[in-house]
């Protein structure tokens, strides 16, 4: 069995009524993605700023998520020789 690991960085930072999260994936072979997430909190809302993170990270985690699948797809046809049919 072969066994890896795969480590991701959440930064966040906070300016005001606005969060923002880099989520940064990095793998044993040394590819290395990043995606942002954005969070505002209106102005009627009161200040919680853990749900601003939350959701900022959400997002990036998101994002993250969809540019590792972009990047399975374009490796898989590299490597076939082929257009993949895959759907996230």
């Amino acid at each position: 069995m072969h066994a890896t690991t795969w480590h991701v960085e959440i930064h966040l930072s906070e300016d005001g009524q606005r969060t923002r999260a880099e989520a940064v994936l990095r793998t044993t072979a040394g590819t290395e993605l990043r995606s942002v997430g954005l969070a505002r909190r209106s102005p009627d809302d009161r200040d919680a700023p853990e749900i601003g993170d939350e959701l900022a990270v959400c997002r990036a985690l998101s994002a993250l998520a969809h540019d590792l699948f972009e990047a399975s797809v374009l490796d898989v046809e590299a490597n076939t020789g082929t257009s993949s049919t895959f759907t996230m």
